[in-house]
């Protein structure tokens, strides 16, 4: 990897995005290039060719679920790791050129996440209001200074700290619990050691749509002891009623518990995309019932083995 590309992070941009604050929770990344693209595919097109050492790219909102792009981009561009995760809470301010008032705004520009996230405010506020889809938070407000089709912009708190704009209106989240979840997506093959409260992220088709096929799939970890803190299909594409799953999972690879899931869902799944351990942003640790606890799983497989060698029982 050239020198540039192993000092150089991708993130959605400009300065200023929810995804530029997720970059800056991050170590490594900090006094290091960083480059702003303008959607998921470039940012991961970035590490596939070696521009750039890992992209932050937003894989999950509280309000929205899951994002799709990222989901669809990470089952189709073999690879791809991610190394970690991170939470930015999730609110916006309405801006505008200086001297615009409320009552002057007819049209609003605003990323369509954004939008989905603040429509109740905007309907309650502004009722017969025009938007203008835009490549993220940060651009819709920089577009304010560039064209003027829009009248104002849906962006992140502290935007006029970038750009000379005024606020016309702040906290205009539906939700004031809103987050989004963040992963560092990279080519490494080293795996994050467990820490004890960690993440397993995967992809996994059903082998048939047939009744009970879900159900089957479940239970390699419901037997197992692994919790799965998100689950979501997404469509294959190659025939109606065909669909993959995004799936994460309570724990580390290296944990016995899930190491045998992933046996089981490798044996039942005709395609299984594994991307990643990695350390859980909230740092909570892993409750795991003593049933499924790792020397439980070392000491059946001793059992198991002391039976095909013959060894004479205890």
């Amino acid at each position: 990897m050239p020198d540039a590309a192993a000092e150089t992070y991708s993130y959605l941009g400009p300065v200023g995005t929810f995804t530029w604050l997720a970059l800056n929770q991050v170590p490594e990344a900090q006094n290091k290039s960083w480059r702003a693209v303008n959607n998921v595919g470039e940012a991961l097109d970035d590490v596939v060719t070696g521009r750039s050492v890992a992209a932050m790219i937003a894989i999950e909102n509280s309000i929205e679920g899951g994002v799709s792009a990222t989901q669809d981009a990470l089952a189709s561009i073999p690879g791809l790791r991610i190394t970690g995760e991170y939470l930015v809470p999730v609110d916006f301010v309405l801006v505008a050129r200086p001297g615009t008032s409320l009552e002057q705004v007819h049209v609003v520009n605003a990323h369509p996440v954004a939008y989905a996230q603040t429509r109740r405010w905007l309907e309650r506020a502004l009722p017969e209001h025009g938007h203008i889809p835009a490549s993220s938070n940060v651009s819709a407000a920089a577009s304010l200074l560039e064209v003027e089709h829009a009248d104002a912009a849906i962006a992140p708190p502290g935007i006029t700290d970038h750009y000379p704009l005024e606020v016309l209106a702040e906290r205009l989240a539906d939700s004031e619990h809103a987050v989004t979840r963040f992963v560092l997506v990279s080519r490494t093959r080293v795996l994050p050691e467990p820490t004890g409260a960690d993440k397993t992220s995967v992809i996994a088709e059903l082998p048939v749509d047939a009744p009970g096929s879900l159900l089957e799939m479940l239970e390699q970890f419901a037997t197992r002891g692994v919790n799965m803190s998100l689950i979501e299909s997404r469509p294959i594409g190659d025939a109606l009623g065909r669909y993959r799953f995004v799936i994460d999972l309570d724990g580390h690879i290296k944990d016995e518990r899930v190491a045998d899931a992933m046996l089981g869902l490798k044996r039942f799944s005709p395609n299984v995309i594994f991307l990643g351990s990695y350390p859980r942003a909230d740092r909570q640790p892993v409750a795991v019932p003593s049933r499924y606890a790792d020397e439980v799983f070392i000491e059946a497989r001793d059992w198991l083995r002391g039976i095909l060698s013959g060894e004479p029982d205890d």
